[in-house]
């Protein structure tokens, strides 16, 4: 283990889940996903930590993460990179973790309301990319934004059947996908253009 995966579960493991979530926050210690509304969810935190450390973040990293949800996985993310560009497609869920992550006081993230399936064109490419929802297929949109050495992790398959999968574009710009793990995600809403 590097110091650096040392370091992200010892920030981890302070990390308080119960300020990103409006209910059941007495239960937010319990390793289970919870609603957040809008058919949305958090994340149980043994994957949230193990989607981190396999993204494979280094303290330069430009990251773009597609669904902000509570923001508990944007602020691992923004505590251990440059920067962090993401997306959320809920109007509500949007605000709550811009404010949230506002006044946790980090000054790396930046906020976009939309399809998170577009990632974000204008800040592309990126080092990293998480994805917090799953889709039957990688989005051509986001393979296109992220830089050559750079890693995705990205729910995959169908609603009631996914793999948590690792893409790897190489320097000359060639895609390797491996699985990590079974997993079940809310679904990627939103299209291709």
């Amino acid at each position: 283990m590097t110091s650096l995966e040392k370091e992200i579960i010892r920030y981890f493991e302070q990390l308080d889940r119960g300020y990103f979530m409006d209910e059941n926050k007495e239960l937010a210690f319990w390793d289970q996903a919870f609603s957040i509304g809008y058919g949305q969810t958090i994340s149980q935190p043994t994957l949230v930590l193990k989607m981190t450390l396999e993204l494979d973040l280094f303290p330069e990293s430009r990251v773009l993460e597609v669904g902000t949800g509570s923001g508990f996985q944007t602020a691992l993310l923004a505590a251990f990179s440059a920067s962090v560009y993401t997306v959320e497609r809920i109007g509500s869920l949007h605000e709550q973790a811009k404010e949230r992550l506002g006044e946790a006081e980090f000054t790396n993230i930046h906020f976009k309301h939309g399809d998170g399936n577009q990632g974000w064109k204008e800040n592309a490419p990126f080092d990293r990319i998480m994805v917090t929802a799953a889709a039957p297929d990688v989005p051509e949109s986001l393979i296109g934004q992220l830089k050559n050495g750079g890693k995705m992790i990205i729910p995959i398959g169908s609603p009631h059947s996914q793999n948590l999968m690792l893409i790897e574009k190489d320097g000359e710009g060639e895609i390797s996908s491996s699985a990590i793990e079974p997993v079940v995600f809310v679904g990627l809403v939103g299209g291709e253009e």
